[in-house]
């Protein structure tokens, strides 16, 4: 039987699918098409410290293969995020990973605090990367030092309780100073890639479309971004968990991301066009590694850069 089995930091899950923080919330809207426990795992949109209503609409806006998105991290804050959101998740059964964001290394820690108890949580996501901010001062990832001060406020609050996972931006000279910041600080794995910075302009108007001017760019546009820098990271730190998302809308883009170094994919933007595209993809995943010859998920990470040309 084929072994469809990964592992975050020191967690296994059942599969390598999860969702992708942002696209689907807490889970309410996919539950209605399928199970929740039929994902790896379910990434919440991040949470910040307090009610936060976002950026000014409009916030979306289509792109050539793919979209703007100009949010900003709109949502209820942590206090009712973990009286109604987690209490939900748990009832499902899902796999929870919390996805959190700050506007302070200070908000970091306390987010961890306030997290560092609670039951049913398999892994932390620390966006530290979040392009639909006011401020891109606030993109703690943007910068070594920063980057570095967040995770280590994360690690020192949160103990050895949950695996961190760091979420990075492509958007910088070198991810790989970058990741190898986060780890040192204690990081234990890598989420690639946050949405790249973009902007669009209406020809009409001839004014931005969005109301932020500047948004996250998502869809298949980017994945051959995030396969660059899932790639480039493997090869620094080979013995590094890696989340990989960016532009996967089918079981063959998610095999490309394994094959880069993935150990998990997170499904976004597809969800928006089909909501059931998370179950689809993992099927087709399946698939394409049975075809190749894998008789386990784990034989097929990072196998393009075997030595051996990665020819099977």
């Amino acid at each position: 039987m084929f072994n469809f089995q990964t592992s975050i930091g020191q967690v296994n899950f059942a599969n390598p699918i999860f969702t992708a923080s942002g696209c689907a919330g807490s889970g309410r809207e996919l539950a209605q098409f399928f199970n929740l426990t039929e994902l790896g795992a379910i990434v919440t949109k991040s949470i910040m410290l307090k009610a936060r209503s976002g950026r000014a609409t409009p916030r979306m806006a289509e792109t050539p293969s793919g979209m703007l998105n100009s949010i900003g991290l709109q949502g209820p804050g942590i206090d009712l995020f973990l009286e109604k959101d987690i209490p939900w998740l748990r009832e499902q059964g899902a796999n929870i990973v919390v996805s959190i964001a700050g506007e302070s290394v200070e908000d970091y820690a306390v987010l961890a605090r306030k997290l560092r108890s609670v039951p049913g949580i398999s892994a932390l996501e620390v966006n530290i990367s979040c392009p639909n901010v006011e401020n891109r001062g606030q993109v703690f990832a943007c910068h070594p030092t920063t980057a570095r001060a967040a995770i280590e406020a994360v690690r020192r609050n949160i103990g050895g309780e949950l695996p961190i996972i760091a979420k990075l931006t492509p958007d910088v000279t070198s991810i790989v100073d970058i990741a190898t910041e986060v780890v040192s600080a204690g990081a234990d794995a890598l989420a690639l890639i946050n949405t790249v910075l973009g902007m669009v302009i209406d020809t009409n108007s001839m004014r931005p479309k969005l109301a932020g001017k500047t948004g996250g760019l998502s869809g298949p546009a980017i994945r051959p971004i995030a396969v660059r820098a899932i790639y480039q990271v493997r090869e620094a730190m080979p013995n590094v968990n890696i989340l990989g998302m960016g532009g996967v809308a089918s079981g063959r883009d998610a095999f490309e991301l394994i094959l880069a170094g993935a150990s998990a994919v997170s499904i976004g933007t597809a969800t928006f066009g089909d909501p059931s595209a998370a179950m689809r993809i993992k099927r087709e995943l399946q698939d394409e590694l049975v075809s190749h010859g894998f008789d386990s998920l784990h034989e097929a990470i990072g196998y393009a850069h075997r030595s051996d040309g990665g020819l099977r």
